[in-house]
């Protein structure tokens, strides 16, 4: 192992980039593909491939499921890193949200394994009535944490914000908002909307809008560069590629399939 290594340069530097991209490209990928329709109680099953790169090697791949349930719609990524990373840093993570059928969050959940690092733990949305202010309530299960806020502004987990912000309309040069709840954290995130273009992915030939999500929160992920999403361009806005520079080389996270 120690031979394999030697002859890997930066394996610490690029495994803690790969875990950052990766894991943004899980929850970027999120249900932007929602109907509207599931607004209206249907039923749905639905499951999106991305593969992920590092400067051209292919890295891991993350996988979105959503579905309907009794519980709520819940919204699963699980992302998990190639043969010969994992050899240096095993990447097994879970994300799974629960919102409303309108959208609003119910229960945050996230499972993350990352070599010899582990984070368990849930979040619970109440939804705020009457003007009143939003409970939250965060628990790490494995610190034995459990902590209340309340917020006057109602805020997202970061699964069912970028779900809302697909009903928006994203305007080209100009940004739009929406308040996260993450880790102990509260803000009012900006995503930036560049400009329209038309491209190539696996899954095939889309045209899209360019944005750039400013992400302040490290509870999920490390805060390390830049990221630009590219989604189509119309009701779904469905991320079909997501690129970031590396402090070596770049990682890019591409469609490869999914029931559209």
């Amino acid at each position: 192992m120690k031979k394999i290594r030697s002859i890997v340069p930066g394996t610490k530097v690029c495994c803690k980039l790969f875990r950052y991209i990766y894991l943004y490209s899980v929850l970027i990928i999120l249900c932007t593909a929602f109907p509207a329709s599931l607004e209206a109680d249907a039923t749905v099953n639905k499951k999106f491939v991305y593969h992920v790169y590092w400067t051209g090697i292919k890295a891991g791949q993350a996988v979105l499921y959503y579905r309907s349930t009794p519980d709520g719609i819940v919204i699963k990524t699980h992302a998990t890193s190639a043969e010969w990373l994992s050899m240096f840093y095993k990447v097994d993570d879970v994300a799974q949200s629960i919102i409303y059928p309108d959208g609003h969050p119910k229960k945050f959940i996230l499972k993350v394994r990352q070599g010899r690092h582990k984070r368990d733990k849930i979040t619970y949305f109440e939804r705020s009535t009457d003007n009143k202010p939003q409970k939250i309530v965060y628990h790490n299960i494995r610190k034995d944490e459990i902590v209340e806020f309340y917020f006057e502004t109602p805020a997202y987990d970061l699964l069912s914000a970028f779900y809302e912000m697909t009903k928006w309309n994203l305007n080209i040069g100009q940004s739009s908002y929406i308040h996260i709840f993450d880790n102990k954290k509260h803000w009012n995130m900006e995503v930036q909307v560049l400009r329209k273009e038309r491209i190539r992915v696996p899954a095939g030939k889309f045209d899209t809008i360019v944005a750039k999500p400013i992400v302040k929160s490290e509870g999920i992920f490390p805060k390390i560069g830049d990221i630009t999403i590219w989604a189509t361009d119309d009701d779904k806005k469905l991320p079909v590629m997501l690129k970031s520079k590396a402090t070596i080389g770049y990682f890019k996270a591409v469609l490869v399939e999914g029931d559209y």
